[in-house]
This record gives structure tokens, C-alpha cells and sequence, in this order.
């Protein structure tokens, strides 16, 4: 794919709106410079902050729009309101239309599933949408899906996770057979709802050359890196990941409280300053912000909504990287593979709320 990568922005998503967008954007083009922008929301407002930025100014375009989905709206809400007319959706029918290969936005995520869902449509064989987020882990990193797409999931559907984290992990991380492994409470075949052993059998039954199916994993396995893609329906998975970022902002303020104690241990951080700088480093949600929407017909990246220009042009870049190295085809192929292999086990019907 030797062409740019044309990149759709919700400018006025997140809780900052063009100030983060346009200067995380720009960080990003410094990665990645073949890429350009297509900025929708208001322009007057976003043109004032290209002016900052003169690379991202000549490598992007503004659509202007006077719509903009709040943080607060729900779903429902945002798609009667929002449907063809605001930044939001502006930025997925770019996508659609083939006039942008990604839309990143770090706006209301409800909404932007629903909008995404709604405009872009799911692929053949999948059901349900997930997210997909990069993990720091002891090993290295991981890619954790659903962590809050969607709420429970059949035997079918935590499959369907499994191939699309396994090409999720194939771009990032370069691997030609991600091992994957199911979320559960414990190693044992015998523990575990139905739903988690029967995945489990199924994806043994389907032994897909694109991934290393390990069997099942524990809670503790994920900081390990127990596996380059855990699989969890979107309930458990949200828990996971609001349990981790809550105990690292909590271990981070006992070192803050124990470093600033005493003389003895200010002087200690003094000496073991970089380590603690690497620590911090490591820890840093900005550096893997930028959770992927799987399963739709277009590639779709949510950064969150409080994060600053750096944590923004890493959701950038995520978006870039899921393009660049063609990840929803490496989904297709996997779940096309033998006929599809995937689409011959009835699917459970979806719970509407």
C-alpha cells in the first residue's frame, strides 16, 4: 500500500475538542508522514489551532459541521440528533464513503458504537462489535478484548473475538501466530461457565493456522502476558481494565507518599530517579491509548475522552498501524479461511436494551 494513509477526525470529540485533536495529530504526522487529515466539526475553531501546527495545516482538510455529540448524550440520543450531521458521524461516513481509511475520535464511546454499528455496518461472520485495547504487561504487551463493546457473549462469539484479536495482534505486534488465550478462573478444563469451555472447544475444533489457541488464562495471566491476545466478553473486560488502571494510579501514589516521607527516601529517589522515570514510563496510559473497534467494515479507533496531545497521537498512530498493515484483511482471511469456518456455527441471539 504505497499511497497515504487518509486519517478522519473527530475534532470536536473528547473533552478538550481541537486544541488536543490538532496538536496530537501533528505528533503523530512526525511519526508517520505519509499521512493526511480530513478534520470534521467547527472550523473556525479548528483552523485557529492549525495555525499552530503548519505540517499538520498542509497536510490536513476541514469539513465544517455545527453538530457535536456531548459526553453525556446516550446512544439513542446521539444517532437522532447526530445521524449525518455531526463530527462524529462525519468522521465514520468518510470512512464508508472510501474518502478516509480510518476515523479516530475521542468522543462519547456509546455513541461512536452506535454510530459506528449503524454507519459502517459489521463484517460477514461477525455478530457483535468488541474493543480492543493494548495491554502493558512483564513480557512485553498484549491485546485484550472485549473490554466493554458488549455485555456476555455464546461460544461463537468469543470466538469471533479470538480471530479478530489474533490479526489485531499479527499487525502490532509482528507475530505470524499470536498465541491466544480465554479469560477464566482457572487453567482447569473443568472450571468455567458453559459459555468460556465451549470457545474453548471450538476454537480447538477450528485449529486456524493464524493463531495459537493456549487454552484458558487467569486474571493474574494478563499483567503477565500469558498470551499475545486474552479473550473476555465485554463485561469481565471492562471490570479487568478498570481494576488495572485503578491499582496502577494506586501504586504510583504509595511510591509518590513513600519517596517524599523522610529525608533518607527523597535522597533514595534521587539516586533511583531514571528508574522510577522508566517506571513511570511504562505505567503512562497515554502510551498505549487508543482502543480499536473490531468487527465493523471499516477501522474505527476510540482515544479516551480526558487525554492529552501525546495520548491522543497515540490513538493516531494505532489508527495509522491498524491501515498501514491491513488488518481487516487479515481478519477476512481468517474467518473466510475453508469457507468460513466461523459462520458455520448458529449464533446466539443478541440481547437488545
Amino acid at each position: 500500500m504505497a499511497q497515504k494513509v487518509r486519517i478522519a477526525l473527530d475534532a470536536m470529540g473528547g473533552d478538550f475538542g481541537p486544541p488536543v485533536v490538532v496538536a496530537g495529530a501533528g505528533i503523530s504526522l512526525t511519526r508517520h508522514p505519509d499521512t493526511e487529515f480530513i478534520l470534521f466539526g467547527d472550523s473556525t475553531a479548528i483552523s485557529r489551532e492549525l495555525e499552530k501546527h503548519p505540517a499538520m495545516k498542509a497536510a490536513s482538510k476541514v469539513v465544517h459541521t455545527d453538530v457535536a455529540i456531548t459526553m453525556e448524550e446516550k446512544p439513542s440520543q446521539a444517532l437522532r440528533r447526530g445521524r449525518k450531521t455531526s463530527s462524529m458521524w462525519l468522521a465514520l461516513d468518510a470512512v464508508r464513503k472510501g474518502e478516509a481509511d480510518v476515523a479516530v475520535s475521542a468522543g462519547n464511546t456509546g455513541a461512536l458504537m452506535a454510530m459506528s454499528r449503524f454507519n459502517l455496518r459489521m463484517l460477514p461472520g461477525i455478530d457483535r462489535p468488541a474493543i480492543a485495547c493494548v495491554w502493558p504487561t512483564i513480557r512485553s504487551e498484549s491485546v485484550v478484548l472485549d473490554v466493554g463493546a458488549s455485555i456476555g457473549g455464546d461460544a461463537r462469539h468469543l470466538a469471533s473475538l479470538a480471530i479478530m484479536g489474533g490479526a489485531m495482534a499479527r499487525v502490532l505486534f509482528d507475530i505470524e501466530r499470536p498465541t491466544v488465550g480465554l479469560l477464566n478462573i482457572g487453567v482447569e478444563e473443568v472450571k468455567g461457565v458453559e459459555e468460556v469451555k465451549e470457545a474453548a472447544e471450538l476454537l480447538r475444533s477450528m485449529d486456524l493456522p493464524e493463531l495459537d489457541f493456549i487454552g484458558f488464562v487467569e486474571g493474574d495471566g494478563i499483567g503477565k502476558g500469558a498470551a499475545d491476545v486474552i479473550v473476555t466478553e465485554g463485561f469481565s473486560g471492562n471490570i479487568a481494565l478498570k481494576t488495572a488502571e485503578g491499582t496502577a494510579r494506586q501504586i504510583a501514589e504509595y511510591l509518590r507518599s513513600a519517596m517524599s516521607r523522610t529525608w533518607r527516601s527523597k535522597l533514595g529517589y534521587l539516586f533511583a530517579k531514571s528508574a522510577f522515570k522508566a517506571l513511570r514510563d511504562k505505567m503512562d496510559p497515554r502510551k498505549v491509548n487508543g482502543g480499536v473497534f473490531l468487527g465493523l467494515n471499516g477501522v474505527v479507533i476510540k482515544s479516551h475522552g480526558g487525554t492529552d496531545a501525546e495520548g491522543f497521537a497515540s490513538a493516531v498512530d494505532v489508527g495509522y498501524e491498524m491501515v498501514r498493515y491491513d488488518l481487516l484483511t487479515k481478519i477476512n482471511q481468517t474467518l473466510n479461511r475453508d469457507g468460513g469456518s466461523l459462520t458455520l456455527v448458529p449464533a446466539a441471539q443478541e440481547a437488545v436494551s
